[in-house]
């Protein structure tokens, strides 16, 4: 058996590191509100997680060459992905992606979510919106017996309806007792079909969506990535199971 498919015990623990995550997000998202500072849900999820005897997969995760130093990534605007919390307080308007990871029992589970902060402009909560569409687009796909390049390409062309751009410097992952593992999951069109699905693969499937251009530059940090346009960006993942139907998705409650 490829260390890429799980059997039914394997995926059992990885459930669980699911519902860990999937429980802080409904926590996190009782306490978005304007003037919360982010440190303070980065607080909140790291009790919440280690409550639940787990650790958080993202603290002193190195993938720069540097450990990150938080237990979520809490990226605002126009930050994409790993932004890093601090003291910065959200703002009426303001849009947030939130990634949170968990891992007990040797395997992890990963979700992000974007969040609107009290009341935003249209065009924001569009590309929320658009972003979480596109993941379920995908679903359709990600089935026993697909192919790769369908859940990449649905997730595009559902993107593109919107006049919204997928972020292409970084994409979606296989994950178990690594939190990346292959198959790496780009969420644009590919030119090769990619790896066939089976049953028992685990991927977490992450549409990265830009309301401008996809362009990107990562910050001084070496971690928060944003876009380089300043136009706002929207992040939306679960961690699924591919099944002999519709794929189980784990992070959801």
């Amino acid at each position: 058996m490829s260390i890429f498919i799980k059997n039914d015990s394997q995926i059992q623990k990885m459930r669980v590191a699911s519902k860990v995550v999937a429980e802080t997000h409904q926590l996190l998202e009782q306490h978005i509100r304007p003037g919360i500072a982010t440190r303070e849900l980065d607080a909140l999820a790291e009790d919440y997680i280690r409550s639940r005897g787990a650790i958080p997969s993202f603290l002193g995760y190195k993938m720069t060459g540097e450990s990150f130093p938080a237990s979520i990534c809490c990226s605002i605007n126009e930050e994409v992905i790993h932004g890093i919390p601090g003291l910065g307080r959200l703002k009426s308007g303001d849009i947030v992606s939130i990634d949170i990871g968990a891992y007990i029992d040797n395997f992890h589970g990963d979700a992000a979510r974007t969040y609107t902060v009290g009341t935003v402009a249209t065009e924001r909560q569009m590309l929320v919106d658009v972003t979480k569409e596109s993941f379920f687009k995908a679903m359709t796909y990600a089935r026993h017996g697909r192919y790769l390049h369908e859940i990449s390409a649905a997730v595009e062309n559902h993107v593109q309806q919107y006049g919204f751009s997928v972020i292409r410097e970084f994409c979606g992952h296989g994950i178990g007792r690594k939190m990346h593992e292959d198959p790496q999951i780009p969420h644009y069109k590919q030119q090769s079909r990619g790896p066939r699905l089976q049953k028992g693969m685990s991927l977490a499937i992450e549409p990265m969506v830009a309301m401008g251009k996809a362009d990107i530059r990562i910050l001084n940090d070496n971690w928060t990535v944003v876009t380089k346009d300043g136009k706002c960006a929207a992040h939306y993942e679960n961690t699924i199971v591919i099944t002999d139907g519709e794929s189980d998705i784990l992070t959801l409650v």
